[in-house]
C-alpha cells in the first residue's frame, strides 16, 4: 500500500449497488451537538404540536410516545419523558413508574399491530454512550422479526419500510387504547 488511501470512493464503478437515504443527511450533518438545551430539543418541541406533526402516538402525563424520525424498523418508537433531562436516575419515581409502564404498553401495540418475534430496549446514556440526542432522555423501542437484518442494512446502510411514518403512527395511535 502507498502513502494514501487505496478506498475508492462511492461514485467509483465497482460490484455493489448503492441505495442512498438522504433524508438522514439533515439529521447526521447537526451532530452530536444539534441540541444545546430545551428551546431546540426535538423532545421537548414535539408536544407542543400536533401529534400527526410530531409523530406522537400517546400522550401520558408524565412521559409520551413517539414514533422514531429514523427508524432502524417499522414500529420503531420511543418513550420520553416530558422534562428535559439527560439521564435515568434524572426521572423521579411518577416519572420512572410511567417511562417503564409505556415501555411496556408499546411492546404490546407492537405486537397486536406487527407481530414482532421479540424488541430490541436501548436507553443510550450521553454523548460517548451513543445517545444522537444526549441532553433529552429516550428509550427505543425496536421490534424486531427473524431475518430482519439482512444485507441491506448492513452492507447498503438502508432500511426497506413498507408504510410511511404517518401512516405507522395513525395505525399505532389508534391500537394503543384497544391493548392496554
Amino acid at each position: 500500500m502507498g502513502s494514501g488511501d487505496e478506498f475508492e470512493l462511492a461514485g467509483v464503478p465497482d460490484a455493489f449497488q448503492r441505495l442512498w437515504t438522504p433524508h438522514r443527511a439533515a439529521y447526521q450533518k447537526r451532530g452530536q451537538d444539534q441540541v444545546s438545551g430545551a428551546d431546540d430539543c426535538p423532545f421537548c418541541q414535539g408536544p407542543r404540536r400536533s401529534d400527526e406533526e410530531s409523530l406522537i402516538v400517546h400522550r401520558g402525563v408524565r412521559c409520551f410516545v413517539l414514533l422514531n424520525l429514523y427508524p432502524y424498523n417499522p414500529g420503531h418508537l420511543m418513550v420520553c419523558p416530558y422534562r428535559h433531562v439527560p439521564d435515568l436516575t434524572d426521572l423521579d419515581a411518577e416519572e420512572s413508574a410511567e417511562f417503564i409502564t409505556l415501555t411496556q404498553q408499546c411492546m404490546r401495540v407492537l405486537r397486536a399491530t406487527a407481530n414482532p418475534g421479540g424488541f430490541n430496549l436501548g436507553v443510550n446514556q450521553g454523548k460517548v454512550g451513543g445517545a444522537g440526542i444526549a441532553s433529552h432522555l429516550h428509550q427505543h423501542v425496536i421490534p424486531r422479526w427473524n431475518g430482519d437484518t439482512n444485507f441491506m442494512p448492513i452492507i447498503a446502510q438502508t432500511k426497506n419500510l413498507s408504510q410511511t411514518l404517518g401512516e405507522t403512527r395513525a395505525l399505532v395511535a389508534e391500537a394503543w387504547e384497544a391493548n392496554r
